[in-house]
């Protein structure tokens, strides 16, 4: 049996698409929480592999020819356990490139416009309705895409995928934002189908003592800190000091 892959994680969108996968997987991993609220994530050792100061990442002792391998970002995650494991990523050209599409389409769209909104709405220092509005006007639009896309399939790539997951963690926050499942029902069911899934579950409840430190942190200085580079006294400091 392989040593277990390490995962660097903190519950978040990002960091549930890894989890999910792995328990889909059913394979051995260990969790080391990289606390982003308390800057775990700029620490040196985290940082070799995870250059980007994002988590989530990992370390698979049993990497190509044997040899240990460390994988940041979400998307390369989940294509590298893919083609590991042959689970979840197809192999065939055609049906992974419907694959790659839509989990393209979730780390370039869904999850950076979802993000932002979350930000100005709920983070920012100061109202800024017309940088909300438009977050929360793509993030529409992009539910809009999703919904023509599951008009006639159950899942966005055909069979159930690593798309799948990707998008789903990020519609675990749609009501952050600011988007109704009632104007989408075939994202409503599609959610509700990906999420009945027993390793869904698993994997979102992964850390979740630790969610709700997350959601509160426009009230912490030290998480805003190191989450946005936000100094309240410094913004709020004289002209010139």
């Amino acid at each position: 049996m392989s040593a277990p892959i390490r995962l660097y994680y903190w519950p978040t969108p990002n960091g549930w698409k890894i989890t999910i996968m792995l328990e889909e997987l059913g394979v051995p991993y260990d969790v080391e929480y990289v606390n982003i609220l308390k800057g775990d994530q700029f620490g040196e050792d985290f940082l070799k592999i995870s250059p980007n100061n994002r988590m989530p990442a990992i370390v698979d002792p049993d990497g190509p020819g044997g040899a240990p391998i460390s994988i940041f970002e979400s998307g390369a995650i989940l294509q590298y356990l893919g083609r590991k494991f042959g689970r979840f990523y197809p192999r065939d050209e055609r049906p992974r490139v419907e694959v790659e599409q839509w989990l393209f389409w979730q780390v370039g769209g869904l999850g950076p416009m979802a993000g932002q909104a979350h930000h100005f709405l709920r983070y920012a220092p100061e109202k800024i309705p017309y940088a909300a509005e438009r977050y929360v006007r793509e993030c529409r639009r992009l539910y809009g895409v999703m919904e023509r896309r599951l008009a006639d399939r159950d899942f966005l790539a055909g069979d159930y995928s690593i798309a799948d997951m990707a998008a789903f963690g990020w519609a675990v926050s749609h009501e952050w934002h600011d988007v109704s499942f009632d104007a989408f029902p075939k994202v409503k069911a599609w959610f509700e189908r990906v999420g009945a899934r027993e390793a869904v579950k698993r994997g979102l409840a992964v850390g979740a003592e630790e969610r709700d430190k997350t959601r509160a942190i426009a009230d912490d200085e030290e998480a805003r800190r190191h989450l946005f580079g936000i100094d309240s006294r410094r913004e709020k400091a004289a002209p010139g000091d």
